[in-house]
């Protein structure tokens, strides 16, 4: 990258300081490929992630049916970050769409300048939650372009009522068992277990819905919860269904966006959950104080995680359509 410096300008590197933007550089390369080219393919194994600095890329899976779009990127997109993660292969095909040059991170490189310096680690997992949380929020969104069609779209919600029954306290002990499963320091099990509140959904019940603002962090308890979106034209459609120990709904508090998908208690076993305040989440990952990296890579793994999720069942539909699902893999971006 001629200029590593201009990265302090991207939302999702603002955060650094001189001194981690110069060990970020060390760790960057630019690469230009002509249309149609691939900077990476399905199944591929790599740590890498990019930065479209000129262009476009189109993220795809290849079908029986066809190639099926997944996300386009624009200058300022970054993506592949989900394999520095969790090291797994590749979920899709990256396809320059015009003459496209992006900035490589160097996954090994990366890894290794944060062995050396923890507050350096600390910046790169929090550039990593906001490049996840605005993937995520893209595929929960291609969840209702899949389904666009001329037909008359879905106007009302399911009728759930949105209150809980009461936050009586839950016992210190199940709490403190709770955060300990998700390894987290005795600091951080300590703070969450005193500052989080019980709240219990009977079943049926909603949690929260799609675009109302994220006050509180969720971890269950008890019993089960799910999320899941309302596709016009389509109905109700679960995304994941969360069992005790899983964490939901920290991704407003951190990006400070509407919630792109709804909650609530599952039908047949209603949910216990524990509630952390917006204003408890922030002070333990906040980037200028002693910030708990366990807690910030546990949430980026999960980002991580359902984002893939998204892509596979959003494939599956393609599949079981047989490919013939309306504006499924039409979409154009303008470079």
């Amino acid at each position: 990258m001629r200029n590593p410096e201009r990265l302090h300008e991207h939302p999702s590197f603002a955060h650094f300081s001189a001194l981690h933007l110069h060990q970020l550089a060390e760790c960057l390369s630019s690469n230009r490929l002509p249309a149609g080219a691939t900077f990476f393919c399905s199944g591929d194994h790599s740590t890498d992630f990019f930065l479209v600095e000129s262009g476009g890329v189109r993220l795809s899976r290849s079908t029986a049916f066809g190639k099926f779009q997944l996300r386009d990127l624009v200058p300022g997109g970054i993506f592949g970050a989900a394999g520095f993660l969790d090291g797994r292969e590749r979920d899709s095909d990256a396809e320059a769409l015009v003459e496209t040059e992006v900035v490589s991170l160097n996954g090994l490189g990366l890894k290794a300048a944060c062995e050396r310096d923890k507050r350096f680690e600390l910046a790169i997992y929090w550039s990593l939650w906001k490049i996840l949380s605005q993937e995520l929020r893209a595929a929960n969104s291609r969840l209702g372009e899949f389904f666009a069609t001329d037909g008359k779209a879905v106007d009302e919600k399911l009728d759930l009522a949105p209150d809980s029954d009461g936050t009586a306290p839950i016992d210190i002990g199940a709490k403190l068992e709770i955060f300990r499963e998700q390894k987290l320091s005795a600091m951080e099990i300590n703070f969450l277990a005193s500052l989080s509140r019980k709240e219990r959904f009977e079943p049926g019940k909603t949690i929260f819905r799609e675009g109302d603002t994220g006050e509180k962090m969720y971890v269950v308890a008890d019993g089960k919860v799910m999320i899941s979106k309302i596709i016009p034209g389509v109905g109700e459609e679960a995304l994941a269904f969360l069992e005790r120990g899983d964490y939901f709904g920290e991704m407003a508090l951190i990006d400070k966006q509407p919630r792109s998908a709804d909650a609530r208690a599952h039908p047949q076993s209603g949910a216990v959950v524990l509630a952390v305040p917006r204003q408890v989440v922030e002070g333990i990952l906040d980037i200028g104080k002693v910030s708990s990296i366990r807690l910030l890579k546990l949430l980026c793994g999960l980002a991580g995680k359902r984002v893939r999720e998204i892509h596979e069942k959003l494939v599956g539909w393609f599949l079981l359509a047989g490919g013939d699902v309306a504006n499924a893999s039409s979409h154009e971006i303008h470079i």
